[in-house]
């Protein structure tokens, strides 16, 4: 199992880079034959809110629009896919608007936010924001946890793709084709703290946090889109 496991993930860079160059990529919102036989799952039709729900568990405010998931409005901090998920490699496309602050969330658990805090404190966020610069805050980091090597997002209003490889304790973000971020969640071992011992907002040793939760989208204010929400499962 352990070799099997290793062969499977020594390919995912590989399929992370055939899916962003290829050339026979689906249609929006659908498998190529190539991903059908890889395992990819389709996470959203394109068409309808199946299988998505806010973060409070109730259904999303803002109805598909052009083919895209749109969390601004959707009644809740997120826009969150029902099924909870683990190690995997997923991958979108997103668009933001001009000002636009997002994110999207792994691992969120539990849905139920801590006394004063808001859910989001409950998953990992990957930010997305309008901006040129590649510090905790912006487009590739691991919010508040680690800064991207650069921001490699295109202008507001184009369309980005993002990869985002989760296997235990090791997240990657690779953002229109450039790896930018690589984390050792094991090294956070203390709450509030990053391992060069700097500071973070979280009251959360990320060492311990779960390994399993829910995919989210953020609503901060602003629209942005998704479409082409794939996910590949580890076997």
């Amino acid at each position: 199992m352990k070799t099997h496991r290793s062969a499977f993930w020594a390919l995912v860079t590989f399929l992370v880079l055939l899916a962003f160059t290829g050339d026979s990529r689906a249609a929006d919102n659908q498998l190529t034959d190539g991903e059908k036989q890889a395992g990819w799952i389709l996470l959203f039709d394109g068409q309808s809110l199946n299988r998505w729900m806010t973060s409070g568990g109730k259904p999303s405010r803002t109805p598909v629009q052009q083919g895209c998931l749109n969390p601004h409005g959707c009644g809740d901090y997120m826009l969150i896919h029902t099924q909870q998920w683990s190690d995997c490699v997923l991958a979108l496309d997103f668009k933001l608007s001009q000002g636009c602050n997002s994110g999207i969330f792994l691992r969120t658990y539990p849905l139920t936010p801590l006394p004063g805090k808001d859910v989001g404190y409950n998953g990992i966020e990957i930010q997305l924001l309008d901006s040129i610069t590649a510090g905790y805050h912006d487009t590739g980091a691991v919010y508040d946890l680690a800064k991207p090597t650069r921001n490699a997002m295109r202008p507001a209003g184009e369309w980005n793709h993002i990869e985002i490889v989760s296997k235990a304790n090791r997240l990657e973000v690779c953002l229109n084709g450039e790896w930018v971020n690589r984390v050792d969640l094991n090294q956070f071992t203390a709450p509030n703290r990053r391992p060069d011992g700097s500071d973070h907002k979280f009251a959360v040793a990320y060492s311990q946090h779960p390994r399993r939760g829910y995919i989210g989208l953020q609503d901060h204010g602003s629209d942005c889109w998704f479409k082409n929400i794939k996910l590949l499962p580890e076997p």
